[in-house]
């Protein structure tokens, strides 16, 4: 498969998803046997964090919950990639208040709506919500950021050393990046690959090792991963989810 179709695909479906609410064909924990998550608590958040955020904002698409590890403070500035919605945005901009702000990055004009409508009809002050491929470049300064999160992306991107490599750009020196993804038992062939099971998180990711060297080839030196949960397993291929801290 053609790396643009794979890249127009993801953005079809995940556009799809900010018009409709429709979450079909996203991943969810094990044991759950199917690829739909219906509830976000099951990947991390607690039901009492999210009555602090815009209701629209939850669409329960990733596959963890980033900001519970990123120790986010006060005044901090903080980028989330693939930010969707705004969930994980507004749960930063909490954190950081009015001292700090937090900047969402998304591939798609539909998802960016929604977060902008999210953020102006609840009141948020100190966020900002910017189209960008982070692949390529991500619309923020060299060495201005404090932490960039980022939950269940990278593993949708087909240059994956690239996008850390973009990270690494606009992290402050001793920044961190936070991110929650998923990793496979084993990689696929670009050749192979159907366009649905990338955007389904199958096809798009890397075995652990890979994932870790790509970190390390941006540049990043103290790269950690502090947890792993079990996801799902398809056509004898174990889906890991996993959190990684990585300091600049």
């Amino acid at each position: 498969m053609e790396k643009q179709q794979i890249k127009k695909s993801v953005k079809k479906r995940y556009g799809g998803i900010a018009l409709t609410d429709q979450t079909e064909g996203c991943c969810v924990p094990a044991p759950v046997a199917s690829c739909c998550i219906c509830e976000v608590e099951n990947i991390g958040y607690s039901k009492q964090e999210l009555n602090t955020v815009p209701e629209k904002s939850i669409l329960g698409i990733g596959c963890g919950a980033p900001v519970n590890f990123a120790n986010i403070k006060e005044g901090e500035i903080v980028v989330d990639l693939g930010s969707g919605a705004g969930i994980d945005v507004f749960l930063s901009a909490n954190k950081v208040k009015a001292s700090g702000k937090v900047i969402g990055i998304d591939l798609t004009d539909d998802m960016l709506q929604r977060a902008r409508n999210n953020a102006e009809q609840c009141g948020y002050s100190n966020v900002e919500f910017k189209k960008g491929d982070i692949e390529r470049r991500i619309p923020v300064n060299d060495n201005t950021v404090d932490v960039v999160i980022s939950n269940c992306v990278i593993n949708l991107t087909i240059k994956k050393t690239a996008a850390f490599k973009e990270i690494y750009r606009i992290l402050k020196n001793t920044g961190r990046m936070v991110i929650t993804d998923l990793v496979a038992s084993k990689e696929m062939d670009l050749e192979s690959i159907n366009s649905k099971d990338w955007c389904d998180c199958i096809d798009g990711a890397l075995t652990q090792e890979h994932y870790v060297d790509s970190i390390r080839k941006a540049g990043f030196n103290k790269v950690e991963i502090v947890q792993e949960t079990p996801y799902l397993e398809r056509d004898s291929i174990e889906i890991t989810s996993i959190v990684v801290i990585a300091i600049k």
